[in-house]
C-alpha cells in the first residue's frame, strides 16, 4: 500500500499490526470498543510519556485519507521516537471510528495523476447525521449514543489527552483546521503547511456556523461557548470534538481536500452578496427538485436490500435537510469574502449529488432505470463541477501531509505549554 492510495479497513488492522510487530517496546496495538456490526476499533500507540496525545480517524465513512495519515505519522514516531521523548508524550491513534461505514464505502481507489470525480461518487456513502460516531446525543434527545461513540468517550476518559486531533477529508474544496483554543503559531503554521503543499485554504469554511473565522482556511471556538454543536444540515448535537475539554484538551480538526478548489481562496468581497446567496440557494433546491423528479418516476425505495439500506436512508436524509439549509443560507449568509460563497456553492452542488451518487448504489439491484438516470445526474453534476470550478487532484501524498505536519506542528507547541 503506497502514498498514492486509500487504506482499506483490513488494511489498517494488518500494517497498525506489522508496525507493532517490527518495533515491539515503542508500539503497542489493542482493541478499544467495538463497532454497531461486532467489528474491533483498534487503537495503535507509540511511545511512552506523562503527557497523552489522541488522532481519531475513520470518523466518516467518505473520508479514507485519515486513517492513511495516522498510520504515516506513527511509522515516522516508532522509526523515530525520540521525538516524542523529547516531548514526554505518548501518541495513539484510533484507527477507524466507523469501520462498519468504511467497510460500505470501500471501493474506489484515485488513479493517479488522475483520478475521476465521477468514480470517486459512484462509491460514496456518508451515513445518516445520528449515525456518525463523532457526534454525541444532545441534551434532551433520545437516541442513546453509539458503540463507537461510546468507545471514544471512554477512551478520551482514560487518557485525558492534551490534544485531540480529528482527520477529515473532502471529495472537492478546500483546507482548513477548526480548533476549540487559540494555539499561537499554529493558524500561520498551517496556512504555510497548505502553501508548501500547493493544497488551496478555504477562507472562511461553512462548517462550525457558531465557531469564529479566523481566515483563512482557520475556525476557532469562542471561549465563552459551552453550548451544543450546531451543524450546517441543521440538526444540533453534542461532539466528542468538544467532550475532552473539561479535561483541558485542544481539539483539532483538520480537513484535506480530495481536489482543490482555488475559488474558495479568494478573500475579496463579493460584489453583491444578496445575488451570490440567491445563486446557491437556487442550484441547491433545483437539483433536489430534479432528484425527486426522477425517484417519484420510479418504483419507490422501500424495496432496497437491508444491506443497502443506510445509502438510501442517507440520501433521503439530504433531501429533506436541503430547504432548512437553503432557509439558513439566506438568512444568514450575507457577509463573507468571495471564497466563503463558492464554498457555499460547493454545499448547493455536494448535497444533491452525494444523495444521488447513494441513491444509485442503494437503487442499483432493484430499480434498474431509477438507478441509470440517477447515474446520468451524477455524471452531468460532475462535468458541470469541473466546468464551472476546475477542480484540481491533491495527491494523497499532499492530503495526508497536510494531516502529518499539522498533528506535528501543533503536538509540540501544546506540549511545550503544558
Amino acid at each position: 500500500m503506497g502514498t498514492s492510495s486509500y487504506p482499506t479497513v483490513g488494511d489498517l488492522e494488518r500494517r497498525a499490526r506489522a508496525l507493532a510487530d517490527a518495533v515491539p517496546g515503542v508500539t503497542g496495538l489493542r482493541v478499544v470498543g467495538e463497532s454497531r456490526a461486532g467489528r474491533p476499533l483498534w487503537l495503535l500507540s507509540v511511545g511512552r510519556g506523562e503527557r497523552q496525545v489522541l488522532t481519531v480517524a475513520g470518523a466518516h465513512a467518505n473520508e479514507p485519507v485519515g486513517g492513511a495519515s495516522a498510520l504515516r505519522l506513527a511509522g515516522v514516531l516508532a522509526r523515530r521516537p525520540q521525538l516524542l521523548q523529547r516531548l514526554d508524550c505518548a501518541w495513539h491513534f484510533l484507527l477507524c471510528l466507523d469501520p462498519d461505514g468504511a467497510r460500505l464505502a470501500q471501493g474506489w481507489q484515485p488513479e493517479e495523476p488522475a483520478p475521476s470525480l465521477q468514480e470517486c461518487h459512484l462509491r460514496l456513502y456518508r451515513p445518516l447525521f445520528a449515525r456518525q460516531p463523532e457526534s454525541l446525543p444532545a441534551l434532551g434527545e433520545e437516541r442513546p449514543a453509539l458503540p463507537e461513540s461510546a468507545a471514544l468517550v471512554r477512551l478520551l476518559d482514560e487518557l485525558r489527552p492534551v490534544a485531540q486531533f480529528t482527520l477529515h477529508g473532502i471529495e472537492f474544496g478546500g483546507a482548513f483546521a477548526m480548533m476549540t483554543r487559540q494555539v499561537p503559531g499554529a493558524a500561520r503554521a498551517f496556512r504555510r503547511t497548505a502553501a508548501l503543499l500547493d493544497i488551496p485554504l478555504d477562507d472562511q469554511p461553512c462548517d462550525g456556523p457558531d465557531w469564529r473565522p479566523d481566515p483563512p482556511g482557520v475556525l476557532l471556538l469562542p471561549a465563552e461557548r459551552t453550548g451544543s454543536e450546531r451543524d450546517p444540515s441543521g440538526f444540533v448535537a453534542e461532539s466528542t470534538w468538544l467532550y475532552p475539554r473539561r479535561y483541558g484538551t485542544l481539539t483539532t480538526l483538520v480537513e484535506a481536500p480530495a481536489w482543490g478548489v482555488a475559488a474558495l481562496s479568494d478573500p475579496r468581497p463579493p460584489a453583491d452578496p444578496e445575488r451570490a446567496v440567491a445563486r446557491v440557494v437556487e442550484v441547491l433546491l433545483d437539483r433536489t427538485r430534479e432528484l425527486t423528479a426522477v425517484l417519484d418516476a420510479g418504483s419507490g425505495t422501500d424495496d432496497v436490500p437491508e444491506s443497502l439500506a443506510p445509502l438510501r436512508d442517507a440520501a433521503l436524509e439530504l433531501i429533506d435537510v436541503a430547504p432548512s439549509v437553503a432557509a439558513t443560507w439566506t438568512a444568514e449568509e450575507l457577509s463573507g469574502s468571495r471564497g466563503h460563497f463558492a464554498t457555499l456553492g460547493m454545499g448547493a452542488r455536494r448535497i444533491p449529488l452525494r444523495a444521488a451518487a447513494m441513491m444509485r448504489r442503494a437503487l442499483a439491484p432493484v430499480d434498474a432505470a431509477t438507478a441509470d438516470a440517477l447515474g446520468d445526474l451524477v455524471r452531468e453534476w460532475c462535468q458541470e463541477l469541473e466546468k464551472a470550478y476546475a477542480p484540481r487532484w491533491v495527491p494523497v501524498s499532499a492530503q495526508t501531509g497536510l494531516h502529518v505536519r499539522t498533528m506535528l506542528d501543533i503536538g509540540r507547541r501544546v506540549c511545550a505549554q503544558t
